[in-house]
């Protein structure tokens, strides 16, 4: 089989809002270039102990990372005393994610899964999932959403907790783009903005010194929809953190977090 060099969009790379095309996106050539794009140096120390430390205030001790990517926060949580499960759609993600997991001293447990089918790839219960990186916005219909939701509360423990991000879309797509802080992507000379947002598109262009360019087609979604999706697929109470901050103004963020739980909390029932 032919290694694919060159991602395919078509001739309207606006109108792939397909679910299944992010494996086409994170071709080999991208993938090579993430971690150049994350920095895992500046991304610890951006973001410090704020996953491990909302992980270790719930008793978590299993975590299956959903979407590992080049397995940035699998290898973080190892180093904190997590067990760790690490899955990814992309089957590239997952070779470059197992490639530094051994550079850092670890041997990742890796698994290909479709969120949509999860339960049929895992066959374990977890403490936590964690699916950051912006990367639940691959999927751009409902269903689809409400499936993978129900696959993740599924794989957890009754008292288990998501973390769950995404960008803030809602500045994007009300005010335009701007971005004030780099807690995300810290590379240097690395710049990741909009090329094209509408109400059903967020198409992102991420350009790199060597003068290349690559694209991911995203939905946008809105912070309160998703935090309502949550709630109706049955996690009991969620918190939203701007930037790992509690505190925050709607516009200020680049990312949200929402930390959802799944233990009934019987004073949250109205």
């Amino acid at each position: 089989m032919a290694e694919v060099t060159t991602q395919s969009f078509g001739k309207n790379p606006t109108e792939v809002r397909d679910t299944d095309h992010y494996q086409d996106e994170y071709i080999k050539g991208f993938v090579g270039k993430w971690d150049e794009l994350i920095d895992w140096e500046q991304r610890w120390k951006s973001e410090g102990d704020f996953f491990v430390e909302q992980l270790k205030s719930r008793g978590v001790e299993r975590v299956l990372d959903v979407a590992t990517g080049t397995g940035f926060h699998s290898v973080r949580l190892l180093e904190a005393g997590f067990d760790v499960v690490s899955a990814d759609g992309s089957p590239e993600m997952l070779a470059r994610a197992f490639e530094n997991g051994k550079r850092h001293g670890h041997i990742l447990r890796t698994v290909q899964a479709d969120w949509r089918w999860l339960n049929r790839n895992i066959h374990e219960q977890f403490d936590a999932v964690m699916c950051l990186g912006n990367s639940f916005t691959h999927l751009f219909k409902e269903h689809d959403r409400r499936k993978t939701l129900a696959e993740f509360y599924a794989t957890l423990n009754h008292d288990g907790v998501l973390i769950l991000d995404q960008r803030n879309y809602d500045n994007i797509l009300d005010n335009g783009f701007s971005t004030k802080h780099k807690y995300y992507y810290c590379g240097e000379n690395v710049v990741a903005e909009p090329d094209h947002v509408d109400d059903g598109l967020a198409r992102f262009k991420y350009s790199f010194p060597d003068g290349s360019e690559y694209f991911l087609n995203m939905y946008p979604l809105r912070k309160d929809y998703t935090r309502r999706l949550m709630h109706e697929v049955g996690f009991q109470h969620i918190e939203t953190f701007g930037d790992f901050q509690e505190t925050f103004k709607a516009d200020t963020p680049d990312f949200y977090i929402h930390v959802a739980e799944k233990a009934y909390r019987e004073e949250d029932e109205s």
